[in-house]
């Protein structure tokens, strides 16, 4: 009887294994790219005569270096933790003087803080980089990438990527809601006007993105505005939410679902991924506890009612453990609750995401 030798089996089973599980090095040659504002940005402000930057302690405090990096953030964002779920190096900014060679291969970041659909938002912070100008240095890190590896290869880099757009939070709290008002937003537009005025623009945005190549979008819609610690503390008397700024997320975020599934059918694919952040945020900041917060109303570094006055800064009252606070400072969420959140954009239902999670897309981009 004829028998294999022992070896051969190994290697076999090697290759079997190999080839029916999608493995994290798999995934790793997809590229990613991230536009959008604050929550995303991973230090492109750091470059720019700007006000909204994160660049100084205790900002970074638990980022590996533990130094400042430009992320909102006390260690990781949102788009590290996803780079890190599909097993990629984290994209660096684009303005970043490290982002040359083979560095490029893995995609870029070119996401700016303050910035909003809008462009009169975020005039309060001078020099950002507007999503439009976003667009423009993504081509010409296309331009980059084609003398690197030749214009069809660089093509099929973009059209294969991941890519993240996180946009619209600005528009309500740094424009439209601003006390006392940049804009005359606010007196032209009732929130419902203003919110259809926003899905049109963004309609435009996400269509500019999609002729620059871009075949795999995740849309996170927007967070709970009226929960956040800087929203407490300057309109809350009893601690609640702002009722004002939840109706206005809870009006948008629909619009940007049906405007997503709207340009999806006009596409014929299922190019834009919606992310429900209001929910995902919102789980925990009912019920910290179930997910050991012992806190979602106090921010972990800040001044004033609920740490929520001013911005973090190496006088701002700073938490011990940043683990059991969800917010980090008066916006944005801690290390901790970005990985709740980004395990739902993984995993999450159709509750959570539509019309598929980042598992899914994976997956099944794996097998074409």
């Amino acid at each position: 009887m004829f028998s294999t030798p022992p070896g051969v089996l190994v290697a076999v089973a090697l290759m079997v294994a190999m080839a029916t599980t999608p493995s994290h090095q798999a995934y790793a040659a997809r590229a990613f790219f991230v536009f959008g504002d604050s929550l995303v940005d991973s230090g492109n402000n750091n470059y720019l005569a700007t006000t909204a930057r994160a660049d100084s302690p205790p900002y970074g405090v638990d980022y590996p270096t533990h130094r400042p990096t430009g992320r909102f953030s006390n260690g990781l964002n949102l788009p590290d933790v996803i780079s890190e779920n599909i097993g990629s190096e984290p994209t660096l900014p684009y303005l970043s003087p490290e982002l040359t060679g083979q560095k490029l291969l893995i995609g870029a970041n070119f996401a700016s803080a303050g910035i909003g659909i809008l462009n009169d938002t975020g005039i309060q912070f001078l020099n950002i980089i507007r999503i439009f100008r976003q667009y423009e240095l993504f081509k010409e890190y296309q331009q980059r990438v084609s003398a690197l590896i030749g214009p069809a290869q660089a093509q099929r880099l973009v059209n294969e990527a991941l890519v993240l757009m996180t946009l619209g939070g600005n528009d309500f709290v740094n424009n439209y809601f601003l006390t006392p008002p940049l804009t005359f937003r606010s007196r032209q537009f009732s929130v419902p006007e203003f919110s259809r005025l926003l899905i049109t623009e963004y309609r435009k945005i996400l269509s500019r993105l999609y002729e620059l190549g871009a075949r795999r979008v995740l849309v996170t819609g927007t967070g709970p505005l009226g929960c956040v610690p800087s929203a407490l503390a300057q309109r809350s008397n009893n601690g609640e939410c702002i009722e004002e700024f939840q109706q206005a997320a809870a009006i948008f975020n629909p619009l940007l679902v049906q405007m997503t599934q709207e340009l999806n059918q006009e596409f014929g694919s299922d190019v834009f991924v919606t992310a429900n952040a209001f929910q995902m945020n919102m789980d925990f900041i009912n019920s910290p506890q179930k997910f050991g917060f012992v806190t979602s109303k106090v921010a972990c570094c800040g001044q004033g009612a609920y740490n929520g006055l001013g911005v973090c800064n190496p006088l701002s009252n700073l938490c011990p453990d940043r683990k059991i606070y969800a917010f980090w400072d008066a916006f944005h969420p801690t290390e901790r609750a970005v990985r709740l959140i980004a395990q739902q954009i993984m995993t999450g239902s159709s509750q959570y995401m539509n019309p598929m999670n980042l598992s899914s897309i994976m997956a099944m981009d794996s097998r074409t």
